[in-house]
């Protein structure tokens, strides 16, 4: 169900130095399985597609790109002429990996890569002891987080959920999921990838498996204000962070004006005041395009 061009979230794509360090933690620690393999990248999916979460091998760690699902082909057409209109620059006008029937990318604000398709094929989960539902979400941290917003909302469709502070985040929707993307102030990099699960007693279990092989949550479990899912985080080996969450706020009334919060408000954790005061140092670049430009899967 969606009411915009975009009807879901796809994948993220995370170039890494370290690609079978990084296919561990996504597969042991998180739970996804591996869908395809190619020279150069693994593909993984929690879902029954063909992948959701992206690993290039590469001499960097950066962000690779976005991916989100159009409606329909008119839609898909529709951003293509936004996008156009904008003036960015088109990166691939076809789809640049492997599971997708249509699409193209293009490059963005502030350098980071928007993979536009649809058709994506099916890929069934095998039964697996543990492991999120599906891919849920995004967070980054533009440089201009009010401009990023305006982007997301005149070209991509993102609707308003939330907004905390003067111009310092914002979350944003594609469907009645009450964030698909999460905007706050910062260095101009993704912060993290997040996933669905169906309880807390799970990121309990992730807590278990990072403390089995030496590494611990950076965060979590808390209640977020904005959004209302319970959530844990842990770094991961490229440096980005990944969020397990579950009970996210659903928004089924598409006119619903977005909640506003103060910057210096309690929306971050409902059950204490604490935060990490390294938390949002942590997060990975996009890649540069210029020094990067013959790398493609």
């Amino acid at each position: 169900m969606s009411w915009g061009l975009i009807s879901a979230m796809g994948h993220v794509s995370i170039q890494t130095t370290q690609l079978k360090e990084s296919v561990f933690d996504a597969t042991q620690l998180l739970g996804l399985r591996e869908t395809e393999r190619t020279s150069d990248a693994v593909y993984l999916a929690a879902a029954n597609v063909h992948h959701e979460l992206v690993y290039v091998e590469s001499d960097v760690n950066g962000i690779d790109g976005f991916g989100l699902v159009a409606a329909n082909g008119d839609a898909l057409r529709e951003i293509r002429r936004r996008v156009d209109a904008e003036n960015f620059q088109i990166l691939s006008e076809k789809p640049r990996g492997a599971g997708i029937e249509d699409g193209f990318s293009f490059i963005g604000p502030e350098g980071f890569v928007f993979e536009i398709y649809v058709g994506m094929q099916e890929n069934q989960a095998a039964v697996q002891s543990f492991g999120p539902d599906r891919y849920g979400h995004f967070n980054f941290h533009p440089r201009d987080v009010g401009g990023m917003m305006r982007f997301l909302h005149r070209v991509l469709d993102f609707r308003l959920s939330d907004v905390i502070g003067d111009d310092f985040a914002y979350f944003m929707r594609c469907n009645p999921d009450h964030h698909g993307i999460a905007l706050v102030r910062g260095e101009g990099t993704l912060h993290h990838h997040a996933w669905q699960t169906q309880s807390i007693a799970d990121l309990g279990k992730l807590g278990d498996r990072l403390n089995k092989v030496g590494r611990e949550l950076i965060w979590g479990p808390v209640r977020h204000g904005a959004g209302h899912n319970i959530a844990a985080y842990f770094v991961e080996t490229s440096g980005a962070v990944v969020e397990l969450y579950t009970d996210l706020e659903q928004i089924y009334d598409d006119s619903r004006p977005p909640v506003v919060w103060g910057e210096d408000e309690n929306w971050y954790n409902m059950w204490s005041s604490y935060r990490p005061l390294d938390f949002r140092t942590f997060g990975l670049a996009p890649v540069d395009r210029k020094a990067l430009s013959g790398l493609h899967r």
